[in-house]
């Protein structure tokens, strides 16, 4: 018999919310919140919700990241100025070395899968 659970990301047993302004803000106020729901052991995957407020910052990917977006819509810009908007329902993937911006243009919600190696 197997003591591997699954895991769910809805009610039941919440994780706590870590919250914070992102470090590199370029416009407004955002505020950022993270609800990691899984770790693996050997901390190099983890899985969750994270929640933005309106606003812009600079981002440099040290990990891959797998991204569902459950709501809003931001525009992520990569340093070379290639800009691609992202909105409720799209799934996308952000490798590692990612450098640019991160713009939530409004309030977002996304579902993440992240790999660090």
């Amino acid at each position: 018999m197997s003591n591997v659970q699954l895991i769910r990301f809805d009610g039941g047993n919440q994780p706590a919310a870590e919250s914070a302004p992102p470090s590199t803000v370029i416009k407004g106020n955002p505020m950022t919140t993270t609800r990691n729901f899984y770790a693996d052991k050997s901390n190099h995957f983890f899985s969750g919700i994270w929640e933005s407020t309106v606003g812009k910052w600079e981002i440099n990917y040290t990990e891959h990241e797998f991204v569902h977006m459950l709501a809003g819509k931001a525009i992520l810009t990569s340093a070379d100025g290639v800009a691609e908007t992202f909105s409720a329902g799209d799934s996308f993937v952000v490798p590692a070395g990612f450098k640019g911006t991160w713009e939530s243009i409004e309030p977002v919600k996304k579902l993440y899968a992240i790999y660090e190696s």
